[in-house]
């Protein structure tokens, strides 16, 4: 089975390529990335192939996507901050970005193709736990252009037949996420702060609620649905419905490092969602054999890999 991912030299492509090199039945892995949050050395040791470019350029995808049986799209631009400063970036990657990408896979055959949404689509709505079937309003323009990212697949399914399965990840953290941009993720941020004897920044008072998933989990899923080209147009939720407060993420965060962790509380950021937990019972039934890594486990397994980063960078 060949498979190509966009975005593959990022934090979750990069995993994912990892899972699917050391699988039997994957016979060829092939990553498409302009490396504009990717990077070369996320995928150097897994000797695959690279097509280097952007999602936009139609003639570099049909390079990428040709010979394959499917496509996992997880490039983008991330961030909502990111969104609310440059709005119309966000839209041209992650948008249109997916509208090439399911043209490509429609010419070269049909691919199956499984996409990256996100759980900020649920936006303004307070309901808890989040079901796909609920209204979504977004406070982002992150949020819109994965709605966008969604629908898109929906429709492609129905208008082309295309087999497709949109995947609403929920804060995907773990070994390999980079945390020295302005924009990275509060595990491993924070993680690499407290190594590193610095306070770590909240937003707000801290009470916001976030189910975060494991990136080995993630893939596990995403694996199990490319061998089993699982086909469903409405989006499912990626997460298990473990909510946990920023505030009391820390003490896991201390027990992990073995250190203690200083806060430095600032103003709130604008578009963040205040809370947010998934109702996981579509994906259980689509996956039942998938079981969730345990928070704990999957943070001291973060932190183990933030040490070893930074015992790897110091002067010998």
């Amino acid at each position: 089975m060949k498979i190509a991912i966009t975005g593959g030299a990022g934090f979750i492509g990069s995993n994912l390529a990892r899972a699917l090199t050391d699988h039997p039945k994957i016979t060829q892995v092939r990553i498409v990335d302009n490396l504009s949050t990717g990077h070369k050395a996320n995928i150097a040791a897994l000797g695959i192939d690279f097509v280097e470019g952007d999602i936009q350029n139609a003639d570099l995808l049909d390079q990428a996507f040709r010979g394959a049986d499917a496509v996992v799209h997880l490039a983008a631009l991330p961030s909502v901050p990111r969104s609310v400063r440059d709005p119309l970036a966000s839209h041209q990657a992650n948008a249109t970005g997916t509208l090439q990408v399911l043209e490509a896979a429609r010419r070269a055959g049909g691919l199956h193709v499984i996409a990256a949404s996100s759980s900020s689509v649920y936006g303004a709505n307070p309901r808890l736990p989040k079901h796909e079937d609920l209204v979504t309003a977004p406070m982002s323009p992150y949020a819109v252009t994965k709605l966008a990212t969604e629908a898109y697949l929906g429709a492609y399914h129905h208008s082309f037949d295309l087999p497709v399965l949109p995947f609403r990840f929920f804060n995907v953290y773990g070994p390999g996420q980079r945390a020295d941009h302005p924009y990275a993720a509060v595990i491993p941020k924070w993680i690499s702060a407290t190594l590193a004897g610095e306070p770590v920044t909240v937003y707000g008072d801290g009470t916001q609620t976030r189910d975060f998933t494991y990136v080995g989990t993630v893939c596990r899923v995403l694996v199990d649905a490319l061998l089993r080209r699982i086909v469903e147009p409405r989006p499912v939720n990626l997460a298990f419905g473990t909510r946990i407060s920023l505030l009391d993420l820390i003490p896991e965060i201390e027990t992990a490092t073995g250190l203690v962790v200083h806060q430095d509380h600032v103003p709130a950021r604008a578009g963040d969602v205040p809370h947010s937990q998934a109702d996981s019972g579509r994906l259980r039934a689509l996956f039942p054999m998938v079981a969730p890594m345990a928070l704990e486990e999957g943070i001291s397994t973060t932190a183990d890999w933030f040490r070893a980063s930074v015992a790897s960078a110091a002067p010998s």
